[in-house]
């Protein structure tokens, strides 16, 4: 693309860097108390102690390791989507790819925090490094993510890398200097020569290459945690390509719904058309069918084989979860291939709200995932309260929630004003076709 149109292209984007609404002020108002409300949750979980949440004997694990996986499983899908659409060239992933790459490294910034506060002696984190066990499942974890983490921070600079330098030479940007000064520190001299496009274009496609292996090991070896114990529900050899699967279909989800809120807010309707929505859509199509799929070996083979801890699961699952159990499994896969699937159905509202249905169907997914199977245990704890039998979230675990929501949503805000949401640098001024507006 010429530098007239990447000069174009920047004065389009120039006022989503240089100013920010008053109802986006507002907007970041609410999310940094988002933020502050969690923080104050977790001051109150500190000093008082576990005894403030719904974690008990039975269920140690909560809302916690839930947000944990889900943070995760959108950051490989993240991962994964932007990869194999930058390896396969894909024409129509420009206006989008910098999205999936800023939910990665968002998700992964965020989703690991969650396994801090299940963990009551923070003091002892340091012991995961020093005197970790690579027989432990644990500290594979730890190794994957903080593979992950670094190999996704890398990917992502060296895919804004073309713009930053564009934003260092454009100078009708009216920023301040010290954010000047940054894109300058930033693009380390870039200029764009025919070596280092050659060089750039040659080290972005190893990355992508690198972090879509990655994703998937990682995210595998988070399914193993749970599926090398002999936990009911939990003791599977599915559950490696269960995880994976259901964290791209989940984060599909996401990267649809920020592409409906970053087209309304910053008015890219020109650029993130119903093209891309129905795209990314077929590709959750595809997801959900693999996913629903999985879902019915994983649940059929527990009840076909009537082994008595897996039945017990299923009881509680279809007594005391069912509204969970259907949504996630039933609506949460049929809502999509229904959408997608008939053409006259494929809006960018209908798009956009079976995503937001997506995404609370792969939370609840999760849940189901841990809480039941903790609260059948193979050696239930005799005489233990009824109250500690059954996991029941506190306002502490629930605050501590939104506000991580509140963060990733931040972040993902603070990224735009200072980064275009676009790849600027590659971005084509196509027209608009007459079908694409159709909110």
């Amino acid at each position: 693309m010429s530098d007239i149109t990447s000069d174009n292209m920047l004065k389009e984007f120039a006022p989503q860097l240089e100013r920010t609404s008053n109802l986006g002020k507002v907007w970041i108002g609410f999310l940094i108390f988002g933020v502050c409300m969690g923080l104050f949750a977790l001051y109150t979980q500190v000093t008082k102690g576990h005894i403030v949440t719904g974690m008990r004997d039975n269920v140690v694990w909560g809302v916690y390791i839930v947000n944990f996986i889900f943070f995760m499983g959108i950051s490989y899908a993240g991962a994964l989507i932007s990869g194999t659409l930058h390896l396969f060239h894909a024409e129509w992933r420009k206006p989008i790819i910098r999205m999936a790459e800023f939910i990665t490294v968002i998700s992964l910034l965020i989703g690991p925090l969650y396994i801090m506060l299940c963990v009551g002696r923070l003091d002892r984190l340091p012991n995961l490094v020093l005197f970790g066990r690579i027989q432990s499942p644990i500290t594979w974890d730890v190794i994957a993510i903080s593979s992950d983490i670094f190999g996704c921070f890398i990917f992502l600079y060296l895919a804004l890398l073309r713009d930053l330098s564009k934003l260092r030479d454009f100078s009708e940007l009216k920023v301040p200097a010290w954010q000047k000064k940054m894109y300058k520190i930033l693009a380390l001299g870039y200029t764009g020569t025919p070596e280092q496009q050659k060089r750039l274009k040659h080290a972005t496609d190893i990355m992508a290459a690198m972090v879509i292996a990655i994703a998937i090991i990682v995210y595998s070896v988070l399914a193993w945690i749970f599926s090398v114990t002999l936990q009911p529900g939990w003791h599977s050899t599915i559950f490696g390509p269960y995880f994976v699967i259901a964290a791209v279909y989940s984060g599909t989800g996401v990267l649809i719904l920020a592409m409906a809120v970053f087209r309304k807010v910053y008015h890219l309707e020109e650029h993130i058309t119903l093209k891309h929505f129905v795209n990314v859509g077929v590709i959750m199509l595809v997801l959900a069918a693999f996913f629903g799929y999985f879902t019915f070996s994983e649940y059929l083979t527990k009840w076909y084989g009537s082994e008595k801890n897996d039945e017990m699961l299923i009881k509680i699952l279809f007594k005391d979860y069912y509204l969970f159990f259907i949504f996630s499994n039933y609506v949460g896969v049929l809502l999509p291939l229904i959408v997608v699937g008939f053409k006259r159905f494929r809006s960018i509202r209908n798009i956009t709200i079976t995503a937001v249905v997506v995404i609370i169907a792969l939370w609840m997914n999760r849940y189901l995932i841990v809480v039941p199977t903790l609260e059948s245990p193979y050696l239930p704890i005799e005489d233990a309260r009824e109250a500690w039998r059954h996991y029941s979230a506190t306002w502490v675990e629930w605050t501590l929630t939104a506000g991580g929501v509140a963060s990733f949503c931040l972040f993902f805000t603070i990224a735009s004003k200072f980064i275009p949401i676009v790849q600027v640098s590659e971005l084509k001024e196509e027209p608009i076709e007459p079908g694409d507006i159709t909110l």
